[in-house]
């Protein structure tokens, strides 16, 4: 059977209404009305004489044919992409689109400081940066490159460790001075805690060759890191803030730090990225360079 340009069209558009779900969503991803996008699927199975899809109100579900059909779709878009790549890499000077998304604290003090000097080396490289501590399912969304403090928990896509942070036990000196100054990890279970509700209830720590885990409750949780440290100087209870947002304070004498002869675990800094979008020239120029960025920023 012969396959027309539209066919092909139309085989594109059936690979991203299964990657995203619905019409809607595949529609908004495209660039076209949900109307046209579901006009090319009943193209489609017009043409091919049988059901790719199964519709409700809500969702959709793959048939069997469907699912071997997408298969072949995917591949194609998939091709039409690396040879764009391709094409990009062979040109002298790295051009395009990069969306990137990083929690919102991590971004406003390392992320976009890097960002900033990257645009400066790569001017015809267009950013479109996007700043949240929800979890954006970046396939759905088109991000190039998203930075996590998180091991890597998405299938399918693909990370590289960026850098280490290193964090540490803070309070207000106002909060001390009413509540005592914690001297061991087990003082630090009566405390009150300013918690960040992307991580786990329990701090873990570590002196020589002992181990803690302690878990820790407290009447302020936020799903913010900035509002976390900002309630945490404000005195509501301790906290655990990254290295680079408490020094500035502590020299300040807004924060002081608490027993800091013990050790507490790095956050481990990720770049994740949609499998194979790391060959092209704009989103490999990126980590090269985010990779020296924090080489330097955390020595």
């Amino acid at each position: 059977m012969d396959v027309s340009f539209d066919q092909l069209r139309s085989m594109v558009i059936f690979a991203q209404v299964v990657e995203q779900g619905n019409f809607s969503a595949a529609a908004k991803h495209i660039g076209l009305s949900r109307a046209v996008v579901s006009y090319h699927i009943k193209k489609l199975e017009t043409q091919l004489g049988i059901k790719l899809l199964n519709r409700s109100t809500r969702s959709i579900a793959l048939t069997e044919a469907g699912e071997q059909y997408y298969q072949r779709c995917r591949s194609i878009a998939e091709q039409a992409s690396a040879a764009n790549q391709q094409i990009e890499n062979l040109k002298s000077e790295a051009i395009g689109l990069l969306k990137i998304t990083c929690p919102v604290n991590l971004g406003l003090q390392a992320v976009i400081p890097a960002l900033n000097d990257f645009k400066k080396l790569h001017p015809k490289i267009e950013l479109d940066v996007m700043l949240s501590d929800e979890r954006i399912n970046i396939l759905q969304e088109g991000i190039d490159l998203a930075v996590r403090g998180a091991p890597l928990p998405d299938s399918g896509l693909q990370a590289i460790k960026l850098t280490s942070l290193q964090t540490c036990l803070c309070a207000a000196p106002a909060y001390l001075a009413k509540h005592g100054l914690p001297t061991s990890p087990a003082d630090l279970s009566k405390h009150n805690w300013v918690i960040y509700k992307l991580t786990s209830g329990e701090i873990a720590l570590r002196k020589g060759s002992r181990n803690y885990s302690i878990k820790v409750n407290g009447t302020i949780s936020t799903n913010n890191a900035a509002a976390r440290t900002v309630f945490v100087e404000g005195g509501h209870g301790l906290g655990r803030v990254p290295l680079y947002d408490a020094q500035p304070k502590i020299h300040a004498s807004s924060l002081v730090r608490i027993l800091e002869d013990y050790t507490l675990p790095n956050i481990d800094v990720y770049g994740v990225y949609p499998p194979g979008s790391a060959s092209s020239k704009k989103l490999r120029l990126l980590l090269d360079f985010l990779l020296e960025y924090f080489r330097a920023y955390s020595n």
